[in-house]
Order: structure tokens, then C-alpha cells, then sequence
């Protein structure tokens, strides 16, 4: 992509989004979510810093839902056959998703239970 265009690499960009969300149900999982969480924020009248704090965490889960699709993808076609370091590096990514996800449940945990707007 280098030496292409901003308009021409944000295409690319949003290409691998919606991509992404069609094929991967956990990032439409994890969207829907959200969507959720934004509801639930508005609906509290949270204060900007839970906004910021809550959406930040949620923006690293759904980075991490895409690298690890990324990488999937791109093991699956170097390597189609199942191997034990290809399955090893498509778990440590999983594991990633899994702790962003779990950080960003205690974050709203934490707002929730601290009762801040």
C-alpha cells in the first residue's frame, strides 16, 4: 500500500472492516456488545471519563478480535494443515481477545459498581 493514496488505503481499511464483520460472528458479537454498552451508558448518564475509560477498553476488544482474525486468516492460507505452532499462535491471539474482553467487563464492573454517573 505504500505510495497509494490516503482515500485508496482508508478503502482498503474499510474493505478488511466489513469484511471482518461478515465473516467473523464473534466480532459481530462483540459489536453487538457494544451497542449495548452505549445504550447503557447514554441510558446512566455516564460521565465523560466512564465514556472514554469504557470505550477505550471496548475499542482494544474489537482491535484485538481483528488482529486475531487478521492472523487467522493469514495462517490459514500459509499454512492449511493443521500444525501445533500455527494452532499455538491462533491461541495466543484468542487468549488476547479473551483478556481485553475480560479487562474491559471489569471496567464496566467497576462502574457499575461504583455507582458514577
Amino acid at each position: 500500500m505504500k505510495g497509494q493514496g490516503l482515500l485508496l488505503r482508508l478503502g482498503h481499511a474499510w474493505r478488511g472492516l466489513a469484511g471482518a464483520v461478515r465473516q467473523e460472528r464473534s466480532l459481530r458479537t462483540h459489536l453487538g456488545v457494544l451497542a449495548g454498552v452505549i445504550g447503557v451508558l447514554a441510558y446512566r448518564g455516564a460521565t465523560p471519563l466512564w465514556w472514554a475509560l469504557i470505550l477505550m477498553a471496548a475499542g482494544m476488544v474489537l482491535v484485538a478480535e481483528l488482529l486475531n482474525t487478521a492472523l487467522e486468516a493469514l495462517a490459514d492460507r500459509l499454512h492449511p494443515e493443521r500444525h501445533p505452532e500455527i494452532g499455538f499462535a491462533k491461541d495466543v491471539a484468542a487468549g488476547a481477545v479473551l483478556v481485553a474482553s475480560l479487562v474491559a467487563a471489569l471496567i464496566g464492573i467497576a462502574w457499575l459498581g461504583w455507582g458514577q454517573g
